[in-house]
């Protein structure tokens, strides 16, 4: 048993990646599926098109790799976090297709909340803000719109969970509903300090605990799967949220330590270790990874569109035919216009969480053409997370945290795009060898658990820097270019 495969469930697409003994990548497959958006601001996905592009994609790349069920020790998961499946114990048929955590249907009932007072409740029990990116509201929303839902959940003939969930029973036939403490960290339902669900949440929301998952470590047992699936029962050994998993696929292991993943959307996080910092500057105090019952603990700045502002140059636009076109034109732009473009698809993350803005584009010339607006697209991601950077600064004192910044994700591909974030937060960028960090992070999980991979202090000797970005734009114009863009935010957010 040399390979671990790693199952990574994005928002998006559904990839399988096997890796090795040497944690090298040795076959991959990959599989989109449709996204539904039924009305303006909702975003679902059909739990069959999540479940059968994982299976697909384990066996293609199995087969690829010209691997049989023997070779591979265990499996590692990590997924879309916050997105909510409800299913059927019986049969596993979902009531309902998934809410994608980029769904905003709950805005008003989270506006509700915080007038009622109840957001400094689960703010400090969770860690969380009361907004609709979290499943709990969404969850609540399927209880309170599919008839008969919460009188079959108090039945106990309802199951809920995230994504990871919801593959975990598919895998185990029913056998295991189960998730890990990052991704219950990330329901709105789970109080990460006691590190169990939360009663008076899941009453304030009507929320039966009768269908919640068991929360368990990022390595731990989490079944095995059915033996038809592969050809005999496979061990699923690590699960860690997508961010988290990331975290640790980047071997962010130290407090002060400091990761970007740019996917659909850009998730930063800071190890703070043993301590759960509340923060001042509307940041997310989540749960970076759990071993041996131990949480350690991150804060995290949440960006909700960065490669999907890419994919909306193509898709929406129509500017471009693929993502790979966006570096060639930002070069070409006119370096004397000041576009700016602020992509508030479906609002604002942090450490504004405004739902209700939507996108603006400001600076525009009749010159302003298809070069301005990839500049300012790429752009756009590297203004962002010097705004999630400068908040964790503020909350996290430690000397020397997040000098250093940690890249992985599609966009950091691009030199451009990297080369321009070193800029605008004046501070080195690294983007290691591997940038399938996320993939390699839940490989990491089940191989450590299986014997296979070396503990956390071998893992972190092992990570390998590609390259390193450093700041090359003048502090005159950093500083310029950052105000035209918190002008643009401002005059975004009052539209």
């Amino acid at each position: 048993m040399t390979h671990i495969l790693a199952i990574d469930q994005g928002t998006t697409s559904s990839r399988a990646i096997l890796f090795d003994a040497e944690m090298k990548i040795t076959s991959s497959a990959q599989e989109e599926f449709p996204q539904h958006f039924p009305n303006s601001g909702w975003v679902e996905h059909d739990p069959g098109d999540l479940w059968a592009t994982t299976a697909g994609t384990c066996r293609a790349a199995i087969e690829k790799a010209g691997l049989g069920p023997d070779d591979i020790a265990a499996i590692g998961i990590t997924n879309q976090r916050e997105t909510v499946v409800v299913w059927e114990k019986e049969t596993g048929k979902p009531i309902h297709n998934a809410i994608v955590w980029q769904d905003r249907r709950t805005a008003e009932y989270c506006r509700e909340l915080r007038e009622a007072g109840h957001d400094t409740m689960i703010t400090e029990k969770t860690g969380l803000l009361a907004d609709p990116y979290f499943s709990g509201t969404k969850l609540k929303w399927i209880l309170d719109h599919v008839e008969g839902a919460r009188d079959r959940a108090k039945a106990g003939a309802l199951l809920f969970g995230t994504v990871d969930s919801f593959l975990i029973w598919k895998l185990t036939g029913g056998a295991s509903h189960v998730t890990d403490a990052t991704n219950a960290a990330r329901t709105l339902l789970y109080d990460i300090h006691k590190g169990s669900w939360s009663t008076s949440i899941c009453a304030l929301f009507d929320i039966p605990m009768e269908m919640l998952p068991e929360v368990r470590d990022c390595a731990s047992d989490f079944g095995l799967t059915r033996p038809d699936l592969f050809g005999r029962p496979i061990p699923i050994l690590g699960v860690a949220g997508d961010q988290q998993a990331a975290t640790i696929g980047q071997a962010c292991f130290e407090p002060g330590m400091l990761k970007s993943t740019y996917g659909t959307g850009c998730f930063a996080l800071l190890n703070t270790g043993e301590t759960a910092v509340a923060s001042k500057n509307r940041l997310l105090t989540t749960i970076a990874y759990q071993f041996d019952g131990t949480p350690t603990y991150a804060l995290e700045g949440s960006i909700f569109v960065a490669g999907a502002v890419v994919q909306w140059l193509r898709d929406g636009l129509q500017i471009i035919r693929e993502a790979g076109e966006t570096q060639p034109l930002a070069k070409l732009a006119d370096p004397k216009q000041t576009v700016v473009l602020v992509p508030a698809f479906v609002g604002l993350g942090a450490p504004y969480w405004n739902a209700e803005c939507r996108g603006a584009i400001f600076g525009l010339t009749r010159n302003s053409g298809r070069q301005e607006l990839a500049r300012a697209a790429l752009e756009s991601v590297g203004y962002q997370t010097r705004d999630l950077l400068e908040a964790m600064q503020a909350d996290w004192q430690s000397e020397g945290a997040g000098q250093t910044l940690r890249v992985d994700g599609g966009m950091s591909a691009s030199d451009w795009a990297m080369q321009f974030l070193a800029d605008i937060i004046g501070a080195p960028v690294d983007r290691p060898e591997v940038l399938e960090t996320t993939a390699l992070g839940a490989a990491w999980l089940a191989g450590q658990r299986a014997g296979l991979y070396p503990d956390m202090t071998g893992f972190s000797k092992i990570w390998a820097l590609e390259q390193q970005f450093t700041p090359a734009m003048e502090p005159s114009e950093r500083d310029e270019k950052y105000a035209a863009w918190k002008r643009a935010v401002d005059a975004t957010m009052r539209f």
